[in-house]
């Protein structure tokens, strides 16, 4: 059987008004994601190999956008915002070269699943003509409801024209739909503006498909959370929090323990292994793999950082992007860690930063060790071999290297590399002066006695 190809357009040129921000809503982000990367992630997964996104309001972000993150996605400017069926006929360059199943999504709703966008096309596939995703909920206030009878979609009923008794179905639209190969444009073509708003609705396919004879049927979604809409700033939070929990959820189920799961925050592409140990108050940035067997303890922070097996980050680390630590590695309290490889068993415990550097096996950095990464204009590298001590408070001025099991002693400066097994000092002499401490104590005691006098 030749499968066919799918094409997801995604409507994604609402104004936004409500955000009340400068950036475009379909570029706020969910668990580190912006809304139209997931929707567009999630029609990838659920079966589209061809992508379409209409776009509007903020074009130019959203397009410079799109470019770095979709460049397989056609994309289309809607000019003049007359509703959600004319949003989809801005792609009629892509509608009217495919062959295959169209699916109609929506920029701002990320958190539909991609089982349940498949399960649109699979619709098709068993007879349909369209298919719309529908959910059960028991505050159906405000949404179109769903009328089924014996198995068909006749019509959705908007919560305005509704009647008490059509109030009291809790079957809602989510506005999600798919139609059979070549069904689309003439659909859109036949729907009218006779509304309030003088706008054309995508949903009045199910009346004129109805009328033409078509099949229309509802795909009843398990979980009403998949079709929350993002217009403003509290259904953004909205929509974070049931995307937190399901990452817990699905963390924990995979074998991450988390200690006190509502204080640990992920992002769309965090990964745990088993047995993986997180307290609390720990956020996962964007791009954080953190191997099996490992703590991560409370308070630290990790983006675009690889953690190996049974390491210990934290508490209050900061790994930034580009840090990888090796196996059974230590990094403790107020440790930052950028563009660093810190290898096997080597252990930063206390108030340090390493940065642009490689810190080799087994080395044991003391506290308050800095390496000197940036001259103010270009970032230099620090290479610390293998079996290395770092004396407490030692700077490392980049580019430097300290060999194999070398030593630095604690307060010192280095600006030249150091070779394997030596010592290097790099601060100055101490000296005693006998009887300046006290003669010293004595002087700043009587100044301090001749400035109250004098008040």
């Amino acid at each position: 059987m030749t499968v066919q190809s799918c094409l997801a357009v995604v409507l994604a040129a609402g104004e936004g008004t409500r955000m009340k921000s400068d950036l475009p809503k379909v570029l706020h982000a969910v668990g580190g994601r912006p809304l139209i990367d997931a929707v567009l992630e999630s029609a990838r997964a659920g079966g589209a190999d061809r992508l379409a996104v209409v776009i509007g309001a903020g074009a130019d972000k959203v397009r410079a956008h799109l470019n770095k993150t979709a460049s397989d996605a056609q994309v289309f400017e809607q000019c003049e915002r007359l509703g959600t069926a004319h949003a989809a006929l801005a792609a009629r360059e892509a509608l009217a070269s495919h062959r295959g199943p169209v699916l109609v999504l929506f920029g701002d709703t990320p958190l539909v699943r991609p089982a349940t966008i498949a399960a649109l096309t699979k619709r098709l596939s068993a007879g349909a003509d369209i298919a719309l995703l529908g959910f059960t909920t028991d505050t159906p206030t405000g949404y179109g409801r769903l009328i089924v009878e014996d198995g068909r979609l006749v019509a959705i009923v908007e919560e305005k024209d509704a009647d008490p008794a059509t109030k009291t179905i809790r079957l809602c639209n989510s506005g999600i739909m798919a139609f059979r190969s070549g069904l689309l444009p003439g659909l859109i073509e036949a729907i009218g503006n006779t509304n309030a708003k003088g706008e054309y609705y995508l949903t009045d396919a199910i009346a004129v498909g109805t009328a033409r004879g078509l099949r229309a049927e509802a795909v009843i979604g398990d979980d009403e959370s998949e079709f929350v809409g993002i217009n403003d700033r509290a259904q953004l939070a909205a929509a974070e929090a049931i995307f937190q929990r399901r990452a817990r959820t699905a963390a924990m189920a995979n074998g991450a323990t988390l200690v006190a799961p509502d204080t640990v925050f992920f992002s769309f592409d965090t990964r745990l292994g088993r047995d993986v140990i997180v307290e609390p108050n720990v956020i996962f940035a964007p791009g954080v793999d953190v191997a099996s067997g490992t703590v991560i303890r409370a308070f630290s922070h990790l983006e675009g950082a690889k953690v190996a097996a049974g390491a210990v980050v934290g508490p209050y680390a900061r790994l930034r992007p580009g840090a990888d630590l090796a196996e059974n590695v230590h990094v403790g309290n107020f440790v930052e860690i950028k563009n660093a490889r810190v290898d096997q068993g080597a252990k930063v415990n206390h108030l340090t930063y390493i940065g642009d550097a490689t810190i080799g096996a087994r080395t044991n950095v003391g506290a308050g060790t800095i390496t000197c990464n940036y001259d103010g204009v270009f970032k230099h590298k620090t290479i610390i071999g293998a079996d290395v001590f770092v004396g407490s408070n030692t700077v490392m001025v980049a580019p430097v290297t300290v060999g194999d099991n070398a030593l630095t002693a604690a307060g010192s400066v280095i600006t030249a590399d150091v070779p394997n097994g030596a010592m290097a000092f790099g601060r100055a002499r101490q000296e005693i002066k006998e009887g300046m401490g006290a003669a010293k104590k004595a002087a700043l005691a009587a100044k301090k006695a001749a400035a109250k006098s004098a008040t």
